[in-house]
């Protein structure tokens, strides 16, 4: 479920308001379709963010002690991970559990924001730690009975995806949604009422006391420790009888590891280790019942499909073991775990070899799908997705040097691990098996891309180059590709000035539309907020994408093929045979596909595309250096958006100061300078500066004193001082006097001046309202923003 409208704080459209509460009730229909709470987690969980425009949802249940609430979270495709807090108010979501009170936060790093709900509450940002994800807003209801007022648990909403607190309408919206979950786990409980504990069998069978498992649980949350593996090592349970418990708890029988067991080859084939390891499930044995998978949480494994989409033509007889003999077993049949699966734990042994000694091509090729490298090209691109890394740099060195591997964080490179130089020539062609490349070509670049479910536990793609170098040695470099869902408008950093002249260019029902920039300045993710922006039912869209890296329900996307002869004019006249309404074409690089796509506008389409051009009024003179009519170009353009892309400083140790009066003069020498052929800074270049002076004051300044912020170093932020990106924008509108300058080929001075003239704000002007708001810093603006 999706709303075609973004939470804001300006929410005073009764219709919207409306709308949003129609969504919440055919949600509110769904959950109570569902069997479980973990249902609702896994399934729902992607329509509850989408309804409420935020990045995660978290929902905490009362734990089985009643002193804790417990949450289940994704680790993998289909593996999951617990998170036990503490109803208290230690973390926030134990602040709602304990005090029973809505709230809604909008940074939850600001300890002056967190004293006004409670003197000690505190963020709890282990979890952030851990994972590398940043929490900001939060939004967090508790979940309690409609018939006794009884908690039940808690429901977490994190970071609006507009970056800005969550309007009063989703307090409501998550308020009404925590009824709603009170209900559903209510019904759940008297549809389904099973044991409240994994291990409470244990008591109704005599093997410990009531009060030795409550015991047994408090030390596991005090020591981070497994339940089952205090209750096996402290409290002396035998695994037979853990197993009998949770084989009651399951409703499945319990599988023990098995000394003598023959290992499966058939039903082993094309399995990944680190896949099975991830996700705690391993097929053991085909029986008259089917393939007997033992599992750890044989209901997540169904729930998830996992084995059944392995085995699609047989019947599966779950079987739940403990976790000490799930690891036996996996052990049984792949071998002890390798020392590779530490990468920053190699040793030097073997590098007094060179690494023509790992032998020819075709030893390296059979010897690398089940050895360690295998395990350690995946380690490399887990640990890399897990830490937001945007390119892996694979970097062989002569001789017998060790190759270095550096990781892409926040655009700059950082040291990730060292591996011995002979097992280069095995890691560089497992990296080429899985892209589909030729392992045995060294002398030329090759380029393609990875599909990394088929190897590994992550549903990711890569794109992948490598390109030879002095000394017979060949570099990789492997793009993480992003996420497919596209972003909103409100998301791009566009300013309200900007964001509202955008939405009228894109909104016209025919026209040429161009997003400028050079390359990696996030031309395509802005090419996909429009069209996400007018994805609509009643509307045909046909995008033409080399690689096709975001995808939209209801887009019909082209993959680009040039070896095949698919080129984009050959994409783009096929589309208009297609009844298309809108045309995205990724990149314009050709005369021959600029013809087109002009004809295609002139034709009653809507065509967006991207350039790899500069500042926006630069771009039109390139147009017609190219050869386009200058007549056709000036009645098809709409506009142009010229973007690059900044550090975003991080919020969590940027560092605030008031710039000195000559910083400041600077600031406005500089945005004068961009200015300065306007008509009325021409006329009066000193009531300009006052007229630009005043509308800082009102926007930027408190008590008439300016703010700037300056990169420190933090662990959010890996110690750069600056976490994400976010664009600046330069818009330029073909207004008639821009489409009359057009017709008369004018010079690049005189269409940026016409520009400036009709409202457009340069790139280093957008960048320098970016500075006054604290979201980038001088440092940034200079070294994005030079012209």
């Amino acid at each position: 479920m999706s709303t075609s409208w973004s939470l804001d704080n300006n929410l005073g459209d009764m219709s919207r308001r409306l709308g949003f509460f129609k969504n919440l009730q055919r949600l509110t229909n769904k959950i109570h379709g569902t069997d479980n709470a973990d249902e609702i987690v896994f399934e729902l969980s992607e329509d509850i963010c989408g309804l409420f425009h935020c990045e995660r949802l978290t929902i905490y249940l009362l734990g089985d002690d009643r002193q804790s609430i417990v949450a289940k979270v994704k680790t993998g495709l289909a593996a999951e991970h617990e998170i036990r807090l503490p109803i208290c108010e230690q973390s926030i979501a134990g602040y709602v559990a304990a005090t029973g009170k809505t709230v809604n936060i909008r940074d939850v790093h600001d300890q002056a924001e967190l004293l006004r709900h409670s003197p000690s509450l505190r963020f709890l940002d282990a979890v952030d730690r851990r994972s590398g994800y940043r929490s900001r807003q939060m939004l967090v209801a508790p979940i309690c009975s409609a018939a006794n007022g009884e908690l039940l648990g808690v429901v977490q909403l994190l970071n609006s995806r507009s970056d800005a607190p969550f309007p009063v309408v989703a307090e409501e919206g998550v308020q009404a949604l925590a009824q709603t979950l009170a209900v559903a786990f209510a019904q759940h409980q008297k549809a389904r009422p099973t044991l409240p504990g994994k291990y409470d069998a244990l008591v109704s069978d005599a093997v410990i006391s009531t009060a030795e498992l409550d015991r047994a649980r408090q030390l596991a949350r005090q020591q981070d420790v497994e339940l089952e593996e205090l209750l096996s090592s402290q409290f002396a349970v035998k695994r037979p009888a853990i197993g009998a418990a949770l084989a009651k708890f399951f409703g499945v029988p319990y599988e023990p590891f098995r000394a003598g067991r023959i290992r499966p080859l058939k039903l082993l084939k094309g399995l990944q280790r680190d896949s099975l390891e991830a996700n705690r499930w391993l097929p053991v044995a085909e029986t008259a019942d089917g393939v007997v998978v033992m599992a750890v949480d044989p209901e997540q494994i169904k729930r998830s499909r996992a084995a059944s989409e392995v085995f699609p033509d047989r019947p599966i007889a779950y079987r739940v073991t403990t976790q000490r003999e799930f690891a036996q077993s996996l052990g049984q049949f792949f071998g002890a775990p390798s020392p590779i699966d530490a990468v920053a734990g190699w040793s030097s042994e073997g590098d007094a070899d060179d690494a023509s000694d790992v032998g020819s091509n075709a030893e390296v090729l059979s010897g690398a799908a089940d050895t360690e490298l295998a395990r350690l090209v995946n380690k490399v691109i887990v640990d890399a997705c897990q830490q937001g890394v945007s390119d892996i740099h694979i970097e062989p060195r002569p001789g017998l040097e060790k190759m270095l591997i550096r990781f892409r964080r926040g655009g700059a490179l950082a040291r990730y691990s060292e591996v011995p130089a002979a097992y280069r020539s095995a890691l560089i062609a497992r990296i080429k098996i899985m892209s589909d490349l030729d392992p045995a070509e060294h002398r030329r670049p090759q380029h393609g891309e990875m599909k990394f479910k088929k190897w590994g536990p992550l549903d990711i793609d890569l794109r992948v180059a490598t390109l030879p170098i002095a000394g017979g040695i060949e570099d990789v470099v492997l793009r993480i590709v992003a996420a497919g869902e596209p972003i909103g408008l409100d998301d791009l950093g566009i300013t309200a000035h900007d964001l509202e002249r955008l939405q009228a260019l894109i909104d016209k029902p025919h026209g040429l539309f161009f997003v400028c920039g050079p390359a990696g300045s996030g031309k395509t993710t802005t090419l996909h907020a429009i069209v996400s922006h007018l994805n609509r039912p009643e509307t045909k869209i046909w995008t033409a994408e080399d690689p096709v890296e975001i995808t939209h329900k209801g887009l019909r996307q082209v993959q680009v093929d040039q070896p095949a002869g698919l080129d984009f004019a050959a994409v783009l006249r096929a589309i208009l045979r297609a009844d298309a309404d809108v045309i995205m074409v990724g990149e314009m690089r050709d005369r021959e596909t600029l013809a087109v796509g002009i004809e295609a506008s002139l034709s009653g389409h809507l065509v967006l595309a991207g350039l790899h051009t500069g500042g926006a009024a630069e771009s039109i003179r390139r147009l017609l250096d190219i050869g386009i009519d200058r007549f056709s170009l000036a009645d098809a353009l709409l506009g142009i958006l010229a973007q690059r892309l900044a550090r975003r400083l991080c919020k969590a140790c940027r560092e605030a100061y008031q710039p000195t009066p000559e910083e400041f003069r600077q600031l406005l020498v500089e945005y004068a300078d961009e200015v300065g052929q306007t008509t009325l800074w021409q006329s009066d270049p000193q009531a300009a500066a006052e007229r630009v002076h005043a509308d800082w004051l009102q926007h930027y300044a408190s008590n008439g004193r300016f703010t700037l912020y300056r990169a420190r170093s933090c662990d959010a932020c890996a110690g750069s001082g600056y976490q994400g990106w976010v664009g600046v924008h330069e818009l330029l509108t073909a207004s008639e006097a821009v489409k009359q300058q057009i017709q008369q080929r004018a010079r690049v001075a005189e269409l940026h001046a016409g520009a400036l003239n009709e409202g457009m704000r340069t790139l280093k002007m957008d960048g320098i309202e970016k500075v006054l708001a604290g979201i980038i810093d001088l440092k940034q603006l200079r070294a994005v923003c030079s012209r």
